[in-house]
């Protein structure tokens, strides 16, 4: 499996412009996010653990599973979190025709109510993004400074706190996902990452 868990400049300028990678900022405030959800394991967990440090995120979930879990959709929005599209059914912008990946968005848009977008995989084309960022009302895409890769089952728990712990800095748009693949890791790396960043004086705010 081929990722970069932080995203180096070069890397940035392959993709269409006007992606937010990072939230400018000196303060010290992190953007946690949690992609693939609601799910009935891991979202509840995820949420438990943000209460205990009063930090708020930014979900971006499937379509389809927020129609499995509607409830659960809900109390992201009553414990003061963000949401995000993420499609209907996590389709590979690089691997669908345009008008099926982009009325896949539309159909998950029906599910959920948000100007955020975040393509699966990181995979979006510069049509795509000039479609998504032209629409009424407009899309804001969302990609991400570090990848805590806990969806690599290959990974240690151990791991994905490291690969957040040695790159995620003031402004980092940080990945977690909860869903079942990723649970044994996100079990151990998000309540290391909120004890390890909040000891150090960091807030933890939803994508403004």
């Amino acid at each position: 499996m081929l990722y970069i868990t932080t995203t180096p400049w070069w890397l940035r300028m392959l993709f269409p412009s006007k992606l937010t990678w990072r939230i400018p900022t000196k303060e010290k405030i992190l953007y946690l996010t949690f992609d693939d959800g609601p799910n009935a394991i891991a979202t509840p967990f995820v949420l438990a653990e943000l209460k205990k440090y009063n930090a708020k995120a930014t979900f971006f979930c499937i379509g389809n599973n927020v129609q499995q879990e509607p409830e659960l959709y809900k109390q992201l929005f009553i414990e003061g979190h963000r949401i995000g599209n993420h499609t209907h059914d996590h389709l590979n912008g690089f691997h669908t025709k345009d008008e099926v990946w982009l009325n896949n968005i539309k159909e998950a848009a029906k599910w959920i109510d948000s100007d955020l977008f975040r393509p699966p995989y990181g995979k979006i084309k510069a049509f795509q993004a000039k479609v998504l960022q032209e629409s009424n009302p407009p899309f804001k895409v969302i990609m991400w400074s570090v990848l805590s890769a806990d969806f690599d089952e290959k990974n240690s728990p151990q791991k994905c706190f490291q690969f957040v712990k040695n790159n995620a800095k003031p402004g980092s748009i940080v990945v977690f996902h909860d869903s079942d693949k990723a649970f044994p890791n996100l079990r151990y790396a998000l309540p290391e990452t909120l004890k390890f960043y909040a000891d150090k004086g960091y807030r933890f705010e939803v994508i403004p």
